[in-house]
Order: C-alpha cells, then structure tokens, then sequence
C-alpha cells in the first residue's frame, strides 16, 4: 500500500522582493543624457537672466585726451562703477541709470581736469622761494587762466597762451612793452569770425598791464595767423566777403519774387554779381577867404605906440605958422586894401624948426582873424562800383493735342518788359556800367527720383527689435531642444508602463488582505540539491525549492538576464541551440 500523504494547510503571504527606484533602472546613457540635459538647461536659464539683467549704455565723456581719460578710468574703479569703450576708444560709456551720479562724483573729485594750471600754484608756494619763482608761478598761473578763459568758447577745443613780461627798471626809455602770443586748437569744422579774434586779442591785453591788442598774435593749429584783421589789402577778408554775399542774395532774391508771380514758381533763375569798393581815402582841404572890409572883419589885437621928443617945457606948434600947423595930427588908419601910405623919418617936419621945437611920433597895428576853412572828407566804404545780372526765364509750358508737353517761347515784348523790371529792381546804372541780360529758354525738366522705400527687413529699428526678439525666442527654442531630446526620454523611462484594464465585471482591481490556504507540498523523495524544500524564514522562500529561490534571487540580482530568458521562452527559441 502506499503511503498516504496529508497535505496541511499553509498560510501564504504577499511578500513580493523588494523593488528598486526607477531612476536606478535606467540604462547608463539615458543617465548621462538627462544629466546632460538638466545642466544645459540650467545654463541656458541663467545666460537668459544675464541677458536681461545686461544695462543700457550711454557716454559718459568722449574726445577726452589719454591723460584725463586715465584719471576717470581709475576714478570708475574706486566707485566701483562698470565701464566700456565705444569703437576705436573714442568715447567712455556707462549703465545709463549711473550716468548723471558717476559724473557728479566726478565733478567732486575735479575730473576731468583739463591740464591748464591756473593761479592755484600760488597757493603751493614753499618757503624760501625766491622772487623770481614768484613772478615766474604768477606768469605760469596768469597764462593758465588766460587759456580756460579761451577754452570758454565753443569752437575752441584747447588754447595756451605764453605771455613775455619784461622786468620793469627805473629808466622810462629802456622799459618794454609786455608782449602775448596764442596757440589754439578748433574743433573739426568750426572757425572763428573777425569778431571773435578781436574779442581774444582784447582779453589778453587787458588781462596785463601796458599791453596793446597789437602786440597780441593769435594762431591757430594749422599755423594761420589769425590776429592779422588788417592784412595787406591784397584780398578781401572775411567780413568784406560776407557783406558781397549779402548784398548779391538780396538782389537776387529781389528778382525771384518780382517774376514769380508772373513766370510762375521754379521757371526762374537769377544770380547777380556785384563788384563792391572797399578802398577807404580821406581827404583834408584849407581854404582862405579874401580880405573883407576892416568894418566887418574881426579883430584879433591891436597895438598902439605913441612918443614925444623936444626940449621945450610945454608942447608947442611947430612948423610953419599957420592954420595947419595949429590943428592936432590927424588918426592913423591901416587899411586891408589899397595903397601903402607914405612913410617919413622922426622928426622930418621939424627939421628946419628952432631949438625950441618938439615932434611926436604915433604908431598902431591891427590884426584881423584870418577867414580858413577846413574841409576833411572820407568816402563811403562798400559802394558798388558795377553790377552784372542775369536772368534766365522758363518757356511757356502746354499740353498738346497729342497730351504731350509742349514749350513756347516767349515774346520779345514780354521779354523786354522782363528786363525792365529786372533793371528797376536792381537799381539799374548805366553811367557806372551796369548790365543786365535776360534769355528765355526750356528747362530741363529732372527725373523725378523717388527715394527708395526702406524695406522692413532692413529698417534699422526693425533690425534692433528682431535681434532683442530674436534673442528671447532663442533662449526658449534652446530650452525647449534641451527639454525634448535630453530631459523627456528620461522622464519617459522612468515612468513604469500601466495595467491594462480589466474587463467589466471583473474582481481582478479588487485587494484581498485575507490569508490563502493553500495545500502545503506533497513530500516526495529529496531530489539531488535543487528540489529539496526551504524552510524557516518566509523571507528566504518559505515552501520554495532551492531552484526557485536560486531564479528569485537572479532575478533580483540582474533582471536583463532574467529577461532575456523569458523573452527566449516566449519566441520558443532556445539559446544553446538557436536553430
């Protein structure tokens, strides 16, 4: 009989292995990608705030020369301020929110400071100094101060100014008179007019004692005397230039709006040419008028000399007796005019008169004021010596029959009453050889050339908004390549695969917590190693052959091959022998 075996109930549980995380189970090179991917991505985020966070720059100085650009370079360091060159270094740049407070500090700090040293060095005098350091930093510090005055005037970019101050003695005829010269730099494009020069040489001599504006020499960086306002009258200067300008466009303009009411707009051209005299000539005439009449001439001095010889002791008649000789001598005249009277000598009358005779002499001298005239004249500067006009007219434009354009040319009488308006609106002079000539011709009409539309593509400011734009949607393109071919396969491999779902009405969703009675292992005869039953702890695979727990634990240890066996299982290969 065979032996019975009693199957006792044994208590299952649901003790499954302990699972690892699914990070751990992914493949090394989808470890490295993601990993790759995470670090990309946090670069691309953080070049991104950068970019935003980057400033608006704006000039702070520029043209500054090395030596006052270094000074506020090395002033922005210690500030502790960013800083940049433009092209070519020509300009220091700033974030444009510190514009205003980087150049108030640096005011503060006297930056930029140009190199012109004014009467501050009077304030580092050291003790022991002579008088002639003395005069010398005074003249250093005059001159310092003479050029930032200069510097003030917008086309001056840079002067210097060296002055000669001779020592002062005490002998008036060997003294000197103090003596300046001027070095200036202009801004490209800029110039200085008469009026400017003159108000230079000015400053100067009235900045030093005994100077005259003549000994003042202004030049410029290109070595043109600009002081010589005189010149030597062989061309025109600059003022003379300009008041020919001046008067050639009012004379044209004067045309211009003459005709166009009668030509219409644009179908005139007029351009004088004026030859003006500048020659300056002064002229001084003296005069004398005839001697007027001694009544109604004026009487500058009179001298009268009268005396007496005689020994008698009382005055008595001489002469022969008689009616005349008893009568007093008669007034002495000095005519202007007219015959001299006859002179005698002292004494002639009692010439043959006794011992007891007397004689009387009397003289007296007028002078009249002298009729002069002084005459001095000088001619008027700038009168216009000749002019030359010329007018050229437009035709009569039409349209024909054909719908064309058609040119007639005006008429001789309208062309004559053209050039007589043209004469009375110039001041016409024929004694001084003005002439005017008007010609009647077809313009050549000019194409008109449309500009060019500007297409939106190269539109500068369209340019600047699709580089900003262009910089933005790059970061997020950059992010979102990152996200799909680096981050998403990882994210997809760790995510384990669902269940497929049960069918209606089925219990396979539902949890049992109840313990299964399953029937406990028949006992058989120990088979060789593998087929003997484990017992004692569940953990170690209670009512589990050695076998299983062996194929348990591979499959814990490495899955792939475990895998690959039951994929080997399932496509009914066998791996020994694949055939």
């Amino acid at each position: 009989m065979c032996a019975m075996s009693t199957s006792t109930p044994v208590m299952a549980t649901n003790t499954l292995p302990a699972s690892t995380s699914p990070f751990a189970q992914m493949p090394t090179a989808t470890k490295i990608k993601a990993g790759v991917g995470v670090i990309a991505l946090g670069a691309v985020a953080v070049s991104a705030w950068l970019w935003s966070q980057q400033p608006d720059w704006k000039v702070l100085y520029n043209n500054l020369p090395d030596r006052e650009g270094g000074a506020v370079i090395a002033q922005l360091v210690q500030m502790n301020v960013p800083y940049r060159y433009t092209e070519g270094g020509g300009a220091i740049m700033v974030p444009a929110s510190m514009v205003n407070d980087a150049r108030l500090r640096l005011a503060a700090q006297g930056l930029p400071g140009s190199d012109t040293t004014g009467y501050e060095l009077l304030e580092k005098q050291r003790f022991g100094t002579t008088q002639f350091q003395e005069r010398l930093n005074f003249q250093r510090g005059l001159e310092g101060e003479l050029a930032r005055s200069i510097q003030a005037l917008a086309a001056v970019k840079h002067a210097r100014v060296h002055l000669a101050m001779p020592v002062q003695n005490g002998f008036l005829r060997e003294q000197q008179k103090p003596s300046a010269s001027v070095m200036l730099t202009l801004y490209p494009g800029r110039s200085l007019d008469r009026g400017q020069v003159q108000g230079i040489l000015h400053l100067v001599a009235s900045s030093v004692p005994d100077m005259s504006p003549k000994q003042v020499s202004v030049v410029d960086q290109y070595g043109k005397l600009l002081s010589d306002l005189e010149g030597d009258g062989s061309e025109m200067n600059t003022a003379q230039i300009n008041y020919r300008n001046r008067i050639e466009s009012s004379l044209s303009q004067r045309i211009d709006e003459l005709l166009e009411p009668i030509v219409g707009d644009g179908n005139i051209r007029a351009k004088v040419a004026a030859d003006i005299d500048f020659t300056q000539s002064e002229a001084t005439a003296e005069t004398y008028a005839p001697n007027q009449n001694p009544g109604s001439a004026a009487m500058r001095s009179q001298q009268t000399m009268a005396s007496r010889d005689g020994s008698g002791a009382t005055d008595a008649a001489g002469g022969i007796p008689g009616a005349l000789s008893n009568q007093p001598p008669a007034t002495v005249s000095a005519p202007i005019n007219g015959t001299a009277q006859a002179t005698r000598a002292a004494g002639a009358a009692s010439a043959n008169a006794g011992p007891g005779a007397t004689s009387s002499r009397q003289e007296s001298v007028t002078n009249y004021e002298v009729d002069r005239t002084v005459k001095v004249t000088r001619n008027q500067t700038g009168t216009i010596r000749r002019l030359s006009v010329a007018v050229l007219v437009n035709q009569k434009q039409s349209v024909g029959d054909d719908g064309m354009p058609v040119s007639t040319p005006l008429s001789a009488m309208e062309l004559q009453s053209i050039e007589a308006l043209v004469k009375q609106a110039v001041g016409f002079n024929a004694e001084r050889g003005d002439s005017v000539q008007v010609v009647n011709a077809a313009f050549t009409k000019r194409p008109d050339v449309a500009e060019p539309d500007v297409p939106l593509w190269k539109d500068p400011d369209t340019l600047s908004l699709a580089k900003d734009l262009g910089k933005q949607f790059g970061f997020v393109l950059l992010a979102l390549i990152i996200l799909m071919k680096f981050i998403r396969p990882a994210l997809q491999a760790m995510k384990k695969p669902e269940a497929p779902a049960a069918p209606a009405g089925s219990k396979v969703d539902e949890t049992v917590d109840e313990a299964l009675n399953l029937p406990a292992p028949e006992e058989k005869p120990a088979i060789a190693g593998n087929t003997a039953l484990l017992s004692g702890n569940p953990e170690q695979g209670l009512g589990m052959t050695i076998a299983q727990h062996n194929a348990l634990q591979l499959a814990r240890t490495d899955p792939m091959a475990v895998a690959t066996v039951v994929r080997n299982w399932v496509n009914g290969t066998n791996p020994d022998n694949p055939a």
